[in-house]
Order: structure tokens, then C-alpha cells, then sequence
């Protein structure tokens, strides 16, 4: 199903997306907000810039995004994909469940604040190239990972994994890590741990039509909560 959403507002558009019974192309979209929010089984292509909360607790099924999108990406996003050509802005992956976002470009302001995981339901955010401050604050289960592709600088800014108590963060640089919390422990990814992510990264490399071999081969920090922070008697283990 074909829709031009030039002259619809988000209900209109996103009435004719929950009610299609196949795949969805929307095309000169201008910023309609909460596109495909709430739904499940959708597999939506957008040509265009979606507005705010694009896939917000999103079920299932696949968004793909060619061009950029705004803020609050898979807002406690439970299940699904989410892949953005373009960048993205701040609180990508907030509160999120479950499902993976998977971003060629940048993101901003507290990415993936507040993820979470429980049983098979673990959460996974790749960025393609530089996130702003407060990544992972308060991450209590999931992994991000941050590869600083084009990059001269560290792709990370201000105070990565405040309040963090579970999950980790994967950072693909050689540059010195600014303001990190006490509650981080820092260290460098072993072969073991570059393993875990290779499936993330393998699919991330297919979308944007990188090499996966080439995204592993340098250095990656691995940021996991601190075993000695007294606040962690205050959340449940993963």
C-alpha cells in the first residue's frame, strides 16, 4: 500500500497505516508524529522525516526510515525493528523493552535511558556514528552500541551511564571517555565480549551495506555497572 502523507496530519496517516492489511510505503511524510505507535505486525517504509515518538511502544514488525527522524524513536518499544537511514534525535530508545533500532548516522541526548530487560526480552540500540551526552542513563538491562564511524573525536559526550545498574554500552573508539560516573565500571572489550554483538553488528552492517569484519577490527570499551556501587542493593539483578 502506497500512501503520500503531504496533505494528511498523524491520525489520518496513521489510521490508513492500522488498517492495511500489507506492507505500508509512505511517502513526503513531513514530520506526522506517532507513526506506527502502538502497532504490531506493521511493515512500514517511510521516505520522508517522521515526527516525534515514531514506533512508540511499538509490538512487532519493521520500521525503516529513509531519511531522518525526531525525537523519542521507540518509546518503550516492546518488540520489533526500527532502522533509520538518517539520524536521529534525543531520547532514542527510551524506556525501551525490547525489538532493536538500528541508526546509520547520529543520535542525540539520552539515548537509551531507561532500557530495560526481563527474561528473552533484551533491548538493542546500534548507532552508526556519534551520540550527545547522558547515554544510558539509568540502563538497567540491554546493550548499546556506539561505533563512532567517521568519527575524530570520542562519540560519546558527558556523563554515559548515570545511574546505571544493568545492561552494558559498547564504544568503538581509542579516544579517553569524558565524565563518567562512579556507577560505570570501564574496560576494554575482550574477543569474548566483541562476540556478543557481532549478530548486532553482522545486521546493522547488512542494512547500510558496511563490512561487519571492518566495524569489529578496532578498539571497543566495554561500560557495565559497577560491582562496588553501593546503590545497587536498590534494583533487582538481571
Amino acid at each position: 500500500m502506497n500512501i503520500s502523507a503531504q496533505n494528511l496530519d498523524h491520525k489520518e496517516l496513521n489510521n490508513l497505516i492500522r488498517t492495511s492489511s500489507e506492507a505500508v510505503h509512505v511517502e513526503h511524510c513531513y514530520g506526522q508524529r506517532f507513526i506506527g505507535s502502538g502497532m504490531s505486525g506493521k511493515n512500514i517504509t517511510i521516505n520522508g522525516t517522521p515526527g516525534n515518538a515514531l514506533g512508540a511502544y511499538f509490538n512487532g514488525g519493521t520500521i525503516t526510515v529513509n531519511g531522518n527522524a525526531q525525537d523519542a524513536v521507540g518509546d518503550t518499544m516492546n518488540d520489533g525493528k526500527i532502522v533509520i537511514h538518517g539520524n536521529a534525535g534525543d531520547a532514542l530508545g527510551y524506556a525501551m523493552r525490547g525489538g532493536s533500532i538500528f541508526v546509520r548516522g547520529n543520535a542525540g541526548y539520552r539515548t537509551g535511558i531507561h532500557m530495560k530487560e526481563y527474561k528473552e526480552k533484551k533491548p538493542v540500540i546500534v548507532i552508526g556514528g556519534k551520540v550527545g551526552s547522558f547515554l544510558g542513563e539509568y540502563l538497567a538491562g540491554g546493550v548499546i552500541v556506539v561505533l563512532g564511524i567517521d568519527s575524530v573525536e570520542a562519540p560519546v559526550y558527558y556523563f554515559t551511564g548515570t545511574g546505571m545498574h544493568g545492561g552494558k554500552i559498547f564504544i568503538r573508539t581509542t579516544k579517553d571517555l569524558l565524565s563518567l560516573p562512579a556507577q560505570v565500571a570501564l574496560s576494554n572489550a575482550t574477543a569474548e565480549d566483541l562476540n556478543e554483538i557481532k549478530p548486532y553488528l553482522s545486521e546493522f552492517a547488512g542494512y547500510f551495506g558496511m563490512n561487519t569484519d571492518s566495524l569489529m577490527k578496532d578498539n571497543f570499551y566495554l561500560l557495565k555497572p559497577n560491582a562496588r556501587n553501593p546503590y545497587k542493593q536498590l534494583y533487582t539483578a538481571n
